[in-house]
């Protein structure tokens, strides 16, 4: 009997992970539409597989379960959303809107929710843990300009 150990299977098993992680991770953005959206401290679990984009020129694709974004008017917007309430009372969608949209197309979309009696979800991305520039402390100021 060897008293040794091999560890010829356990690199083949961490190579055959770290290739299968490498090739999943190309699925995470299956989106074509570059949209930049604004940071909030807070994020929601539920995920609503509806979503509304709007782009930075203002206008509306709509997205049902992972599917191709259809571009839709803003006069058609509520038909669409509709039909979702239609198939679900307790639906939600997820308006994701870039950070330079105005803020009154982002209230038609939430109109066109409610219409719909929709539950809604703002989409945003966590924010950067990068610390917040301090402020110069004016007693300190002070103190510095007594001295000199």
């Amino acid at each position: 009997m060897m008293a040794t150990f091999s560890m010829a299977s356990m690199t083949d098993v961490i190579f055959l992970l770290l290739v299968f992680f490498m090739v999943t991770s190309t699925f995470v953005f299956p989106t074509a539409l570059e949209i930049k959206l604004p940071e909030s401290s807070e994020q929601t679990p539920l995920k609503p597989a509806t979503r509304v984009y709007v782009d930075t020129d203002g206008s509306y694709y709509v997205s049902y379960e992972e599917g191709e974004l259809l571009p839709v008017e803003s006069e058609h917007l509520i038909d669409y959303l509709s039909v979702i309430a239609a198939q679900d009372s307790a639906a939600a969608f997820a308006v994701y809107a870039d950070e330079a949209v105005p803020y009154g197309k982002v209230v038609e979309v939430l109109n066109a929710g409610a219409g719909a009696s929709l539950k809604m979800v703002l989409a945003t991305k966590p924010m950067s843990t990068t610390p917040a520039p301090s402020l110069p402390d004016p007693a300190a100021t002070a103190a510095e300009e007594a001295t000199e």
